[in-house]
């Protein structure tokens, strides 16, 4: 059996190994004559898989190592018999974080707190649904708009979107691109939405870069401030919005080291069961370095911010986007791929420790009961 995958999935060649030959290949390079004699495809969100992709191939099993299936082309992939799965919730947590962490950087610039303030969620699914009880430890009040769950009677306390965006200090996007159809996304925040927002507000944004007009979110800035993790034009976002934006990661909101080898084991596994077998493939990951965090700064608001930096800091993936803004568009294109593809290991805050000589309670209490860190 031959397995071609994307190699940027990590440990790919060591998790898929158990069934067959593996072959790695860049997901944005991926042609129909690299899986001619291929059995299954294995990809990350880069790699549009439809039938230009598969035609006249031997792929019979398709899965991607991502939450979102957007670069699927389902319904070829049904007529044409071909099982698919996808790695469903396993870095939501990575993303969550991201928002914390952006979040903490947004409030300590400002002299702010988040305690007291209004997160609006938009899309309560696999990441949404997290991230709300952690800012509801935070002291955040909390509004969710999930018209799909709404309707189906399962989220409680549904909040009509406009809303949502006229009360909120801050709203993070976390929904499906869905193209068209009554719960279309795309462009689902636009210059509409931006103009109900307060002036200050934020729009966070980790989901697909269609969600939000990006020219409109040019022109809403500054007055709501963005931060994007994702972009309409991939891997050659806008300079100027990147430019505007008060943090701009590139698409890497996701990309814990834990979240993306859960996405590994999951594909590992659905292709286990695909063949009718269970996947033998089970990683330890090792402790990072420096796991042991002593915050220095006064304050609870910059206290929690610092200790979230020696886990993920945010500021260090904005400066390195914008590092490639001068270049050219083929080669801005390239400085977003590579800033992906060779991806510093970021683990998550429950792989740290705070140090019992930090002696600030109020903050030790947010790390620890609310965002996860060891005490």
């Amino acid at each position: 059996m031959l397995i071609v995958a994307d190699a940027n999935i990590p440990f790919a060649a060591e998790a898929f190994a158990q069934y067959g030959e593996v072959r790695l290949s860049p997901g944005r390079e991926l042609s129909a004559r690299d899986l001619v004699a291929a059995d299954a495809l294995i990809v990350r969100s880069v790699t549009n898989v439809n039938e230009a992709l598969l035609k006249g191939t031997a792929v019979r099993f398709v899965g991607t190592a991502t939450i979102g299936i957007d670069h699927l082309d389902l319904p070829f992939l049904s007529g044409a018999g071909i099982p698919w799965a996808s790695a469903a919730g396993c870095n939501a947590r990575s993303v969550v974080e991201w928002v914390v962490a952006a979040l903490a950087e947004i409030c300590v610039a400002r002299g702010d707190d988040w305690t007291g303030r209004t997160l609006g969620i938009v899309g309560h699914g696999n990441v949404g649904s997290r991230l709300a009880p952690v800012a509801r430890r935070l002291g955040m009040n909390v509004l969710v708009n999930d018209p799909p769950l709404a309707r189906a009677g399962a989220l409680a306390g549904f909040v009509p979107l406009g809303e949502l965006l006229a009360e909120s200090d801050f709203v993070t996007l976390h929904v499906p691109m869905i193209r068209d159809g009554e719960d279309c996304t795309r462009h689902l925040i636009g210059a509409g939405e931006f103009a109900r927002m307060k002036p200050g507000a934020v729009l966070l944004n980790a989901s697909r870069g269609a969600v939000v007009n990006n020219a409109e979110a040019l022109a809403a800035t500054p007055r709501v401030a963005m931060v994007l993790d994702v972009f309409e034009g991939e891997p050659r976002p806008n300079r100027d919005l990147v430019a505007a934006c008060a943090i701009a990661t590139p698409h890497i909101a996701g990309y814990s080291f834990e979240g993306k080898v859960n996405g590994t084991r999951m594909m590992a596994e659905a292709l286990g069961r695909f063949l009718g077998r269970k996947s033998a493939w089970n990683p330890v990951l090792p402790a990072p370095t420096d796991a042991t965090i002593t915050p220095t700064a006064r304050g609870t608001m910059a206290a929690v911010r610092d200790a979230i930096r020696a886990s993920y800091d945010i500021r260090a993936d904005d400066a390195r986007l914008r590092e490639g803004s001068p270049l050219q568009d083929d080669a801005w294109g390239k400085h977003f791929d590579l800033l992906r593809k060779n991806y510093l290991q970021r683990r998550e805050f429950a792989n740290y420790t705070i140090s019992d000589d930090f002696d600030n309670p109020a903050a030790r209490q947010v790390l620890i009961g609310a965002l996860g860190f060891n005490g």
